[in-house]
């Protein structure tokens, strides 16, 4: 079945656990989230039922006759490769990318390495170990990369733990706040210009890229209170991108999502340099945001598909990296 098929057989997806909360620093958003996408397939006919992984062991899925699971968890133990794995072993077919385009694309470090690998734009940085996180070490950084600069932990979301460094005496304090989150740090070029953000539905040589959207945060802070708690960002949805650029974000953001081998559906994070208007990605995000201040959804609408049906697709897309043999086999 092609995730652009609307003639999604309802009653042939069987029993649908949407998985949300979860214990990474996300949770509140990941319940929105859920929340949202249960709302959504229920009033479409599915027998969808909430679960969340911190307060439920995931053999209980297999235990009640779950036959997919919609993961609407965002971080880690969400997005990361490891329930993609725990439902693996279960053989429960799940939405969005397999385990290791997931464990991959979690790690932005990682991911910068395959892209940059195959010729991808993206900004230049410095990751900083454990063992490199000494003042020492720090406040040279800068030097490499310029100033302004962004300092992140490599393996959350959300802009979580994330700082726009202007000047040498904060580098410490961001690292130092990074490394709460993670111990690692990701040290990011700054890119002057436009934030977008475009979703992808699909897989292989099917998946499409769906309308850019442009971003406009208040003093470009897109930080985790506008992406979720205020109305102060402002989304344009067309983009008002000329169209040759356009669809040359699409093109990048397809090529990116394809190398990482995802599948079902992600969203990639861009910045638009002013100087000469090139591209650069940040992230390939693989269990986006569903709440009501989220992107996917919003694209989604731009393309003349609800929220209602943006889930049934995404659920029926639902897949296992390695499918059951049959009993014959």
């Amino acid at each position: 079945m092609s995730q652009f098929d609307s003639n999604i057989n309802v009653k042939a997806l069987g029993k649908v656990a949407v998985l949300m909360g979860g214990d990474s620093a996300e949770r509140e958003v990941s319940l929105m989230s859920g929340s949202g996408v249960l709302q959504a397939l229920r009033a479409r006919g599915v027998d969808a039922h909430a679960f969340d992984p911190a307060q439920n062991a995931l053999g209980d899925l297999k235990r009640d006759g779950y036959a997919r699971c919609f993961i609407a968890l965002h971080g880690r133990h969400g997005e990361d490769g490891t329930v993609q794995g725990a439902l693996e072993l279960l053989g429960i077919p799940y939405t969005g990318p397999g385990v290791m385009a997931s464990s991959i694309a979690m790690d932005k470090v990682m991911t910068k390495r395959v892209w940059l690998a195959e010729g991808l734009p993206t900004p230049r940085y410095v990751w900083l170990a454990p063992d490199r996180q000494r003042r020492e070490v720090v406040r040279t950084v800068p030097d490499e990369l310029g100033l302004p600069l962004i300092v992140k932990p490599p393996r959350e979301g959300s802009s979580i733990g994330v700082t726009k460094v202007r000047g040498y005496s904060d580098m410490q304090e961001a690292v130092e706040l990074s490394a709460k989150y993670d111990p690692d740090v990701l040290c990011e070029e700054f890119i002057d210009g436009e934030e977008v953000t475009c979703p992808v539905l699909g897989q292989g040589a099917d998946a499409r890229a769906l309308p850019v959207i442009r971003i406009v945060a208040p003093d470009g802070a897109y930080d985790y209170q506008n992406k979720y708690f205020t109305d102060d960002v402002k989304y344009q949805c067309p983009s008002g991108l000329p169209d040759a650029e356009e669809r040359e974000i699409q093109r990048i953001v397809l090529e990116a999502y394809r190398t990482l081998g995802c599948r079902g559906w992600g969203r990639a994070d861009l910045m638009i340099r002013a100087s000469d208007r090139k591209p650069f990605l940040l992230e390939m995000n693989t269990s986006p945001g569903m709440t009501g201040h989220s992107l996917v959804p919003m694209s989604a609408r731009a393309q003349g598909i609800s929220y209602e049906e943006l889930c049934l697709r995404i659920l029926a897309s639902a897949a296992l990296d390695t499918p059951p043999r049959s009993k014959g086999d």
